[in-house]
Formats: C-alpha cells, sequence, structure tokens
C-alpha cells in the first residue's frame, strides 16, 4: 500500500509521536509518505530514513481563507503526485480541508481528543457533523472520545484506537540535578498552555514543600518564588526523564489520550492526573494512580498515599508497567489502525 499520513503543525507534540510511531513502523513494508504544515520541523527529525517528507507552506492551524484555500490546492497536488492508497488526516485542520480535497473512500480521520473541539473550538462542531460523511472512518483516542463523538451527533464509522508508545530505550542514566535535596521527585511534561493548567500544578507544589515538582515543555522563562518548583524548558526525548522521578502529574482542563502519561507508565511510574479525556481509561484509581478532579488537596493527598507507601508505590508502579505492556504498545497501536487501512485497501480492488 501507498501510506499518505498528513498533520497540520510539526512541532513534536502527542499527535505527532502517533503519526511518526505509524509511519515509521509502516514503512518497513509499505510506502509512506509524510505531510505536515507550520511549526518549528522537529516531527521530521524522528521519521526514518526512506519515507518522504513533504512541507506544506500554506497548512496552518489559524482560520485563514487565502491560506486555507491555498492548503487545499496544495492537498490536491499531493494526491495528484502521488496517489496514495490510504490517506490518514491527523487532527482537525487537515481533517476539514483533507476530507474536502480527497476521495472520501480512501480517508482516515484520528481526532486527537475530541475535547479540543467539544470544548475549545466549540464553534467547529457543525463543520465535523456535516463532514462526517466525507471519509472512511473516524477514528477516537479513547472510548470517552467515541462516546462524545456519538452524543454529538457524528454517528457514522467512529471507533477509538489507543495512543501507543514505543519500548523506552534509555540512554546515560538521566539526572535532574536540581532535586537532590528532596524526598521525591514529580514531573511534568506539558506545554506552557491554558489547557494544562500549570496554577494547579504549581498549588499542588505548594502544598507539598518536601518533594521537588519538575515542568518539562514550558518555552519561555519562569519565574517561580517556590523553592521546590523547577521548569526546565523543552528537552529532546523528554519522557526519558520519568527515569529520574518517582511519579509523573499531568494537570489538565481537557485532553486525549496523553502520549506523557503513557510514557510514564511504559517506564513504570505511577500517575497522578486530571480526571479529563480518555485519562481514566488507561490511569485506573487505586491501581497504578489517580484521575482526580481538579482540586489541589486531593492532588495532594493522593500524591502522598502513594510516595510515602513502599508497598502501595511499588504495587502501583508494577501495574502501571501491566497496563502498558497490555494495551499501550506502539505495535498494539500500529497494528490496529493496520487492520483499518487493509479494510479500506480491500473495498479499492
Amino acid at each position: 500500500m501507498k501510506i499518505l499520513q498528513i498533520i497540520t503543525k510539526t512541532e513534536f507534540g502527542g499527535a505527532q509521536s502517533v503519526l511518526v510511531s505509524l509511519a515509521n513502523k509502516l514503512a518497513e513494508q509499505h510506502e509512506v509518505i509524510v505531510a505536515g504544515g507550520e511549526g518549528n520541523g522537529e516531527m521530521w527529525k524522528m521519521l526514518a530514513p526512506g519515507i518522504k517528507q513533504v512541507k506544506l507552506k500554506h497548512l496552518k492551524r489559524s482560520v485563514s481563507l487565502k491560506d486555507d484555500f491555498l492548503a487545499f490546492i496544495e492537498f490536491k497536488r499531493l494526491y495528484k503526485t502521488y496517489r496514495p492508497d490510504i490517506i490518514h488526516l491527523h487532527s482537525s485542520k487537515a481533517g476539514t480541508l483533507g476530507r474536502l480535497a480527497f476521495p472520501k473512500e480512501k480517508i482516515v480521520y484520528t481526532v486527537h481528543g475530541f475535547d479540543t473541539i467539544r470544548l475549545a473550538h466549540r464553534q467547529f462542531i457543525l463543520l465535523e457533523r456535516l463532514l462526517q460523511n466525507r471519509c472512511s472512518k473516524i477514528i477516537g483516542v479513547s472510548k470517552y472520545d467515541e462516546e462524545w463523538l456519538i452524543k454529538e451527533r457524528i454517528t457514522r464509522n467512529i471507533t477509538y484506537i489507543f495512543n501507543g508508545v514505543q519500548e523506552p530505550t534509555l540512554e546515560p542514566v538521566i539526572e535532574i540535578k536540581q532535586t537532590g535535596r528532596f524526598t521525591n521527585t514529580i514531573l511534568c511534561i506539558a506545554r506552557l498552555t491554558k489547557q494544562k493548567n500549570v496554577q494547579l500544578f504549581l498549588e499542588i507544589a505548594r502544598l507539598l514543600p518536601e518533594y521537588a515538582f519538575v515542568w518539562i515543555g514550558n518555552e519561555q522563562q519562569m519565574d517561580v518564588p517556590e523553592p521546590n518548583v523547577f521548569f526546565l524548558g523543552e528537552k529532546p526525548n523528554a519522557g526519558q526523564y520519568n527515569e529520574a522521578a518517582d511519579l509523573f502529574l499531568l494537570t489538565s482542563n481537557y485532553e486525549g489520550l496523553p502520549i506523557v502519561i503513557i510514557e510514564a507508565m511504559s517506564l513504570g511510574r505511577p500517575v497522578v492526573a486530571s480526571n479529563v479525556g480518555g485519562i481514566s481509561e488507561i490511569v485506573v484509581n487505586g491501581e497504578n494512580g489517580f484521575a482526580l478532579p481538579n482540586e489541589a488537596p486531593l492532588f495532594a493527598e493522593k500524591i502522598k498515599y502513594i510516595l510515602e507507601n513502599k508497598d502501595i508505590y511499588d504495587r502501583f508502579s508494577k501495574d502501571a508497567r501491566k497496563k502498558y505492556e497490555a494495551q499501550l504498545t506502539v505495535d498494539k497501536m500500529v497494528n490496529a489502525y493496520a487492520d483499518i487501512y487493509a479494510e479500506i485497501y480491500s473495498k479499492q480492488r
């Protein structure tokens, strides 16, 4: 098969991680083309040699009649040049333009967290309803996504596939030097956006001054009065820093199925996170962590419960790794998508 993967933004985030994992694995047996739009281009560096890379000058997340029309033309040229058998669109902007530009019988559209549309950009819900017939399959990243798609009257050919991450390969032992004087280290990996709720992160840190709280992913410098909070900026392969942490924390207002949580679980780290999106489907209360309402005292209580009870910590750590192995590996994700591709391809012949 000839498989075209398209995404709007090319900085390396959760949706890009899924695309790269799919592209790299599928390229072992198929011809894969990856097209992307605006961003810092970190995604391109992660693709395997032999994957054709196409940079789309006018594909941008913001709405612009001029750029959107020109991106539509770029999509048309892309199809004429490569004639792919499968066209996989990632996230809403590529999903919108792609469903207008390409033959619908070849399209798979992954919604990387439906709450991004449902809650943060609700003005586009009607467009999603109108375009649901313009593809062969709509895929959420959790059961939560699938349920909310149905509630919002997007019901045609929908399913969900959990995100997956590669088995971690640890380079020389990662250290976070600033945390040495604290009893435990708690890690968060996220961009500094309203979605990620950094204020809640800081409130939790104030309640637990004996622990170091480390945030990776901030683009700008942060001046923080709390002596136990450290913003380390952007780091390549940030997930490896879980090796230097005892617990992973994610405070979000909405999510899909965060790659950063799955990376932490792959290294056996307990997780305490906001109960949003599909998080509670993989972070199971009392088993491998807690998915909680966004209340700082409750987060602090559960973090302390895990870190100050060795038997509890060891059990949560073991169960986090087991959950990863059972449901959240790259192979499981790729195989699920490959089955959908094969079904669509068989109908074209």
